[in-house]
């Protein structure tokens, strides 16, 4: 459970961040984007950068940071290696650290890509009446690596990964409109109904994330999630990268709104 509670300012809640405060963000800031963090060598920059545009869904770049840069406009006073709740450390493809401060990882030849995520839209599912399970039980969204093979890209290669919502069957279609419009963090959904369609064999036992509860009457709707390029670099093995937690994001400055189509 979160013991924490979430705050509406993105610049105060990256200041709790900054001071060691480890939690996922969903619910935070509500009305802000919120965005997925991957650093990596230049030499491999072009790699993530094909990568994600060969595979729009999952990896929808909203900034790109100069090599050795560790702020964005999306928040221009934000420090991008100290105001996330734990990042995870990456040599080689396997995992040698989740610090809660990166400040001592960080490389001059870093380049950040921020890509959308999903946690952007559901102040407006909430709006529109939809029930959000994992923020009304205190947990991380449940996420999966998928049996979908996302298209290549130079040396990185991975399998698409997705979250879960459970959505009240009569809601599923309006869950469906509002995130359709939102294609910035994601978008439409890539599934609903039967994960086995996906190569999950158990929802209970999610690859990132908390598990969460289902009510009756809910139907499982899966979106492309951000933790696709984590994937990729377990699959593809880069000497270094730095990332997000799976459900633990950058807060930026930006308004949801300017990510909605009409």
């Amino acid at each position: 459970m979160n013991p924490v509670k979430p705050l509406t300012s993105p610049s105060e809640a990256r200041a709790l961040f900054r001071s060691g405060t480890d939690v996922p963000t969903a619910g935070w800031a509500p009305g802000h984007t919120q965005v997925n963090l991957i650093s990596v060598p230049a030499d491999w920059a072009e790699d993530v950068r094909l990568f994600c545009e060969r595979n729009p869904q999952p990896c929808p770049v909203l900034d790109v940071t100069e090599p050795g840069s560790f702020r964005t406009r999306l928040a221009p006073h934000a420090d991008l290696r100290s105001e996330v709740p734990r990042y995870r450390v990456w040599e080689d493809g396997e995992l040698v650290a989740e610090p809660v401060d990166a400040t001592g990882f960080w490389r001059e030849d870093l380049v950040t890509f921020l890509i959308g995520c999903s946690f952007t839209f559901e102040s407006q599912l909430a709006a529109e009446g939809v029930p959000l399970r994992h923020i009304d039980q205190g947990r991380n969204v449940s996420m999966y690596v998928t049996n979908r093979p996302c298209r290549p890209a130079g040396r990185l290669s991975g399998p698409l990964v997705v979250s879960m919502r459970p959505i009240p069957s009569h809601l599923v279609g309006t869950a469906c409109r509002v995130t359709r419009a939102m294609p910035a963090v994601h978008g439409a959904p890539v599934h609903s109904g039967d994960p086995a369609s996906l190569g999950i064999a158990d929802l209970s036992r999610p690859d990132f994330g908390d598990p969460v509860e289902a009510m009756p009457g809910d139907v499982p709707v899966f979106w492309a999630c951000g933790v696709t390029p984590q994937a990729a670099v377990t699959a593809s093995r880069p000497p270094f990268a730095l990332t997000h937690a799976p459900g633990r994001m950058f807060l930026t400055d930006v308004r949801d709104d300017r990510y909605r189509r009409p």
